[in-house]
């Protein structure tokens, strides 16, 4: 491995020691190892197909950033946590080191998520944009609900008298998709999870939908205004747009799992175990009973 990048969140990053440490790791592996290094996410437009690899520095929030930028190119990400949950990265920072040999000696393999592609057209030009998480429609005040027309492949679902409408990836099964409600879901599996957001009725429910259906929304939103949210980062203003489509993106993002990654022991972890918290229940032993 010749080529790699490297994204770092700069705000969990002050001092840049742990860029200054990634960097002495790898050259003390391979000096001969070009580096690129990209301090925002914007920073990823310049990306190329040369990357082997791109080892991303920071939580959770910045590798979904980083997987929408790049997954077109299809470099593998290694993801280290410098940020608080974590979930969806490879390992902490205090296991950067042991990742990043790894990933150099070729001691991994990729694993490849499903994306959401969604379009709408304004203003007569059609725009295009992709979630590895979920795609959210929602109002814009906390005072009316709005009907969506939801269609799958053409046949029309039902009308959703919700705050909004979300469909998400396996991948973000376990983000804002859990807090609806919705099913968790493997992480590799290709489905798509569409669930409606505090409905106005209780016999609204999420649906697992495979991955070769069209989702389309149309907006009934009279004088109220829709925003569309793309894993809970980038968001815009619905203005005149009449219908949403969202379907599977063409493009994977690939994530590096090393030798020895255990996805149920995360999930316990980082998310089961986690969610007990809050009510004052704590686990000494993962594998008590």
């Amino acid at each position: 491995m010749k080529n790699i990048g490297i994204n770092i969140n700069t705000s969990k990053d002050p001092d840049g020691s742990i860029l200054e440490s990634v960097l002495r790791t790898i050259y003390d592996e391979d000096r001969s190892i070009k580096v690129k290094i990209f301090e925002n996410s914007d920073e990823l437009e310049t990306v190329t197909e040369e990357l082997e690899a791109l080892i991303v520095l920071g939580g959770d929030g910045t590798l979904l950033g980083a997987a929408r930028k790049i997954a077109r190119y299809g470099v593998p990400i290694l993801g280290i946590n410098i940020g608080h949950l974590g979930f969806l990265t490879e390992c902490d920072s205090s296991e950067a080191g042991e990742a990043i040999v790894k990933l150099l000696r070729n001691k991994f393999h990729v694993e490849e998520r499903s994306m959401l592609s969604c379009s709408f057209e304004s203003q007569g030009v059609t725009k295009c944009y992709n979630a590895l998480n979920e795609v959210i429609l929602s109002k814009g005040t906390l005072i009316n609900i709005i009907k969506y027309d939801v269609f799958v492949d053409g046949d029309f679902y039902g009308t959703f008298v919700s705050d909004g409408v979300l469909v998400s990836t396996a991948t973000g099964s376990t983000a804002y998709n859990m807090s609806c409600g919705g099913p968790l879901v493997f992480p590799t599996l290709d489905t798509m999870i569409l669930s409606p957001i505090c409905p106005h009725s209780m016999n609204m429910r999420s649906m697992v939908l495979g991955n070769q259906v069209k989702i389309d929304v149309d907006l009934n939103k009279n004088s109220e205004n829709v925003y569309l949210t793309l894993d809970g980062q980038e968001w815009m203003e619905l203005d005149k747009v009449k219908n949403v489509k969202i379907e599977a993106s063409p493009y994977k993002c690939r994530l590096v799992r090393l030798d020895g990654s255990n996805y149920f022991e995360v999930l316990r972890k980082k998310i089961t175990y986690r969610t007990k918290e809050g009510e004052g229940v704590q686990y000494e032993n993962s594998e008590a009973r």
